[in-house]
């Protein structure tokens, strides 16, 4: 059977760079792996990947190849020969790392202590408890490393011994027969798990898993100044870890419910505080609502509304205990709606006193369309 041309093996032009290759090759490598691809064909197909790859990827190799075509290297095994191939295994380790799922590469990390996950855990509180901070209780369920077996599966007492499958290696060996030689590859035991252990009685508490669920009560303490979205972290008190690794971490984000009055501003709070036009007019003292409790304001004579009063270190404290932010209040003049008769003319009277000229509206909504029509 005749060969395909290599670049059609791998889907790429003939004027193809070297990186276009190598992602071509690792592509269809990923793919058509005997260990990943069990269809018919899969392995055949691998192999003349592999072999394309091998010639396209060698710069010398490639321009014997687009001049003398498969010809270039019949009479196999001597110098430019198909078996002086140097295919470069560094690269093959690389690549096939990533789908390996049974490999060498599989099965020494499946050996390793691994980190338990960790835990997400949302929690709500007020606007006066994140500026001053708080202790309170969580309760979680998360994995735990069981009691009574301390993690080793077996029932306490009964026997645990090396996996007469990989006969305590954790590890299984396989070997390929490949265009290049025989490939050795290293898979995980399915029996055992890459543990190299089995026990002929399961832990009656865990079932087997080493592991249980449980619900874990922990004192939290929240710091003051903590803004909305900002985590807290309980160190280890996250999901156990695998085969004597340390646990998870347990991450605690802080939701902070808006206030009615406060707005949070970095570490200065901001508020609005409505006065009278007589209050800005003639001046005043007011009491203003603080996160310390209310606090006795100068209001200047002749302040327009949207002035602000600043409030020294009347803010939120610095998390990091850097002092306190201040209380920014604005002041609202709020003008009167409905007034009575000796209320206007007294505006009238003021009015006419400052030089002012008021036209007042006399006639009602009707009349005065009417009037716009005409």
């Amino acid at each position: 059977m005749a060969k395909r041309d290599y670049y059609e093996v791998l889907g790429v032009s003939r004027d193809a760079s070297e990186d276009e290759i190598k992602k071509a090759y690792r592509r269809l490598a990923r793919k058509y792996h005997p260990d990943v691809n069990k269809s018919e064909g899969a392995e055949e197909l691998f192999k003349e990947i592999n072999e394309a790859y091998a010639v396209l990827s060698d710069a010398e190799r490639r321009a014997q190849y687009d001049q003398f075509g498969h010809a270039a290297f019949e009479g196999g095994g001597g110098p430019g020969g198909f078996g002086d191939f140097g295919f470069g295994f560094e690269d093959l380790g690389d690549i096939f790392s990533d789908f390996f799922f049974g490999g060498a590469f599989g099965s020494r990390a499946a050996q390793r202590p691994r980190r338990g996950a960790d835990i997400h855990y949302d929690m709500t509180i007020s606007f006066e408890e994140a500026a001053f901070g708080l202790e309170t209780k969580v309760e979680v369920p998360r994995t735990v490393i069981c009691e009574r077996c301390h993690g080793n599966k077996a029932e306490p007492g009964t026997p645990i011994k090396n996996c007469p499958e990989c006969h305590g290696t954790g590890q299984m060996r396989y070997v390929q027969t490949t265009p290049f030689g025989q490939m050795a590859t290293t898979r995980t035991c399915t029996r055992c798990g890459g543990e190299g252990k089995v026990y002929e009685t399961a832990c009656r508490e865990c079932q087997g898993a080493g592991t249980v669920r449980r619900t874990s009560r922990f004192e939290v303490k929240i710091p003051a100044g903590i803004a909305d979205g900002q985590y807290v972290r309980l160190a280890g008190k996250g999901e156990a870890g695998y085969r004597g690794g340390p646990p998870g971490d347990l991450l605690i984000m802080v939701r902070v419910r808006p206030h009615e009055f406060f707005r949070r501003e970095g570490s200065n709070v901001l508020c609005e505080v409505p006065i009278s036009f007589v209050q800005a007019a003639l001046g005043d003292e007011i009491e203003v609502p603080t996160l310390d409790g209310s606090e006795k304001v100068r209001v200047p004579e002749g302040t327009q509304t949207g002035k602000v009063i600043r409030l020294r270190g009347k803010g939120i404290p610095d998390v990091r205990g850097y002092g306190r932010g201040d209380q920014l209040v604005t002041l609202r003049v709020v003008t009167p709606t409905k007034l009575n008769a000796r209320q206007k003319e007294l505006l009238r009277e003021f009015a006419k006193e400052s030089g002012d000229e008021v036209q007042e509206q006399t006639k009602s909504f009707f009349e005065r369309m009417k009037d716009a029509w005409r």
